[in-house]
């Protein structure tokens, strides 16, 4: 049976970020790399919200992180412009990346520029593909990311976590937001009061 570029893309995508030396426990306990296993719940949440979202969404969500672990946040000053600057870079390297396994596979450049553009987070809230991996990051983000990072950030003030939940809601458009709402997505259980709380307000 033939493998299709998607299938080869999203292979060469995951080839990549199985290299990431940082180690994460998968939801049966077994020891993934970071960056793959991030990649892995991207597609999972694309196939779970939008399964009828065609093959460029679903390359840009899978490799939206490709070998993020390249470029460290400590190559840069720690500060908002050093954040900022090591974010923009992340972005093109990330898009260029992955539309570089899409040219080895043979996609057209029509399909490359989309992704481009979206890994890029290039025309946020205009362009429907860049829209469509905000909603998914922000719901991996939730379900698998956010109470990590109150354990590990438990100084910071209740304020603090509202803002960054409202930051996270508004990323996401209404569509994203009444599927997570209706429970498609699962809430991190201790901070549900904290999210209620950012949400009502």
């Amino acid at each position: 049976m033939s493998v299709t570029k998607f299938e080869k893309v999203i292979q060469l995508i995951d080839d990549a970020n199985a290299k990431d030396i940082k180690i994460e426990k998968d939801d049966n306990g077994k020891d993934v790399a970071k960056e793959l296993i991030y990649g892995q719940r991207m597609g999972e949440m694309i196939e779970r919200f939008a399964p009828d979202a065609d093959e460029v969404n679903k390359i840009a969500v899978h490799g939206q992180h490709i070998q993020r672990w390249t470029s460290p946040r400590s190559d840069y000053p720690m500060n908002k412009k050093g954040y900022h600057l090591w974010r923009s870079r992340l972005y093109s390297y990330h898009a260029d990346t992955v539309c570089g396994l899409m040219e080895q596979v043979g996609y057209d450049k029509t399909s490359i520029e989309r992704v481009k553009l979206s890994v890029g987070k290039k025309a946020l809230k205009t362009n429907a593909d860049t829209q469509m991996l905000e909603n998914i990051a922000a719901m991996v983000f939730i379900e698998y990311y956010m109470q990590a990072m109150a354990d590990k950030f438990n100084e910071y003030s209740e304020e603090k976590w509202i803002d960054i939940i409202q930051k996270t809601w508004r990323k996401m458009d209404e569509k994203a937001q009444q599927f997570t709402l209706a429970g498609n997505v699962k809430l991190p259980e201790p901070l549900v009061p904290l999210i209620q709380k950012a949400l009502a307000g």
